[in-house]
């Protein structure tokens, strides 16, 4: 089943292999998106889609919808694969939590996502403003769900504890790639540090949520292994895409992942038992992440397509 347009041991050296027709996006265009950009210029917003080059930003945002970046847009980690700038971040803005707050009220969106850059420097790891965005949002939008996207926060629980107190509707963090490639792909981050987080998210009574990316040079028993992993750490929602190398400085990409093998990685992760499992060559984290929010959604639309 598995269709690829170049194999799996393509060397850092080799030619830059051609992006395939499946993974072409739509420019972003149409009064909604300039609606949505005129909020995030105005209220002086940071929002991943812009800083990770997503490539569902247009139609997300064509339909009302942002993934807000707090804590600055500077991050002090160098993760292989990210598009946001690695540096001293500036100092915190305790005003972010509410303009955020504000602006999701203005957009009058149902669902909003949160993430953040990594604020190692500090020693709650930016955690104080998490509580106090999340708190801040719902305040103001008592009737909007809400997803964070959070760091590991070094597994410090203290800074876990935060987010759970604050009680955000569905709790990410994402492991991004299989235990084999994660030193070369999140430098400063650890793989079973990051399923500890997850773990202490759960038992905390969040709904949790990790992402992967394929395309960096691991192998189908690695996905696989991975995905168990997940499901041992008591995960409930799983997505899975392709990476895509946002600059030459970035890690390139070994493999274009065929449709097919996205949709064969969905079917295990649904009999592996996770609830929910979005899988696709253009799936990020926030893709679809409103159906994320309910309970058996997912698994209960995968049983039905199995009748």
């Amino acid at each position: 089943m598995q269709e690829t347009i170049a194999s799996s041991n393509i060397t850092e050296s080799s030619t830059k292999i051609k992006k395939p027709d499946w993974l072409r996006v739509k420019l972003p265009i149409g009064e909604s998106y300039k609606h949505v950009r005129g909020l995030v210029d105005t209220h002086k917003l940071h929002t991943i889609c812009e800083s990770g080059n997503c490539p569902n930003m247009g139609e997300c945002w064509g339909e009302g919808t942002a993934t807000f970046m707090i804590l600055g847009n500077v991050c002090t980690r160098s993760c292989g694969f990210c598009a946001v700038a690695t540096g001293r971040p500036e100092a915190i803005d305790w005003d972010e939590p509410q303009r955020v707050a504000e602006a999701i009220h203005l957009m009058k969106v149902k669902h909003a996502v949160i993430t953040s850059v990594d604020r190692d420097e500090i020693k709650d790891g930016g955690s104080i403003i998490w509580y106090n965005t999340i708190k801040a949002v719902k305040a103001l939008n008592p009737t909007t769900t809400l997803e964070t996207l959070i760091p590991d926060f070094k597994g410090e629980k203290e800074n876990i504890q935060r987010v759970i107190d604050a009680a955000p509707e569905v709790v990410s963090h994402n492991i991004e790639t299989v235990e084999r490639l994660t030193r070369q792909v999140r430098i400063q981050a650890k793989y079973w540090r990051s399923m500890e987080v997850l773990k202490i998210l759960k038992q905390g009574g969040m709904r949790t949520k990790s992402g992967i990316m394929l395309g960096l040079g691991e192998t189908r028993e690695e996905v696989i292994q991975t995905l168990q992993d997940l499901k041992n750490s008591d995960v409930d929602v799983v997505t899975i895409g392709q990476y895509l190398q946002p600059t030459k400085k970035h890690l390139t990409v070994k493999r274009f992942v065929h449709p097919d093998e996205f949709a064969e990685y969905r079917e295990i992760g649904y009999k592996l038992g996770l609830d929910y499992v979005e899988s696709g060559p253009l799936v990020r984290s926030s893709y679809h992440s409103e159906r994320h929010v309910i309970p058996g959604y997912g698994r209960s639309k995968w049983q039905e397509s199995h009748q």
